[in-house]
């Protein structure tokens, strides 16, 4: 037994050695509790027990069945948010260089395959939208909630709220991809000038964690973007889910 640890640690210990260096590649399933038991010389509880601190750790996850795998790692995604939703972008996107939808070409730009599960409702939005979007208490929006995939693989939430009065009768009322040339908002006469973004970072909930299909200790930065009017006046807040094993935030900040 290694000095300073206990028999779970030093079981723990082995197997997180061989999932960092590669000797357990993702996906990989983990040696079976009877040759860990006769490898170790430790009962069956024991070997759950350091199995257990990796699942703890995000770093082994539990299959179909009684097996316990490596957690796979997934391709992370570069999100520039400096130039994702500029106007540089939409006159890209009129030039046919890029999609209509922004998210869409990034990933494609990527040689990936996108995809969205989409669902458009009425709803009396979250208190923190509320406040961004100005309604008030009793106040309603319109929610576009996606499941963005790529590779068929989940990998962000992405919920945009539109105060109902705004986007009533537009194409933003579709359970479907939507674009236009210039961007969907400004297609309808309602031109975003500035965004305000927010980041926090958290455990996800058991929702998110569902259809994320999140492993265990897996964090995840929220991002709410605000758009405005060139009178202040709030258009849309989207509020995304980005797991932080599959994602890295990049800002450009100009020093002026």
């Amino acid at each position: 037994m290694r000095r300073g640890m206990t028999k779970s640690q030093e079981i723990a210990h082995d197997l997180r050695e061989q999932i960092l260096s590669g000797t357990l590649s993702g996906g990989e399933a983990l040696p079976s509790e009877s040759k860990m038991m006769s490898q170790y010389g430790y009962s069956r509880e024991t070997i759950r027990a350091g199995v257990r601190l990796l699942i703890d750790e995000g770093l082994v996850v539990t299959g179909q069945g009684q097996g316990k795998y490596v957690r796979e790692d997934y391709p992370r995604v570069v999100w520039n948010w400096t130039t994702l939703e500029s106007r540089s972008r939409h006159a890209n996107a009129v030039e046919g260089r890029t999609a209509g939808d922004q998210w869409a070409s990034v990933i494609t730009e990527t040689g990936s395959a996108p995809r969205q599960d989409i669902t458009v409702s009425i709803v009396v939005p979250p208190a923190h939208v509320r406040e961004c979007l100005g309604l008030p208490e009793d106040g309603l929006a319109v929610a576009r909630k996606r499941v963005r995939l790529i590779d068929s693989r989940p990998y962000a939430l992405a919920d945009s709220y539109f105060p109902q009065e705004l986007v009533s009768g537009t194409p933003l009322m579709e359970p479907r991809d939507v674009s236009a040339p210039g961007g969907i908002l400004a297609s309808i006469g309602l031109v975003q000038a500035k965004y305000v973004d927010e980041i926090s970072v958290r455990m996800p909930t058991r929702q998110e964690a569902e259809l994320l299909a999140l492993p265990a200790a897996t964090p995840i930065a929220e991002h709410t973007r605000t758009g405005y009017d060139s009178e202040g006046r709030p258009l849309r807040c989207m509020v995304t889910i980005l797991p932080g094993d599959r994602h890295k935030i990049l800002y450009e900040v100009s020093t002026d």
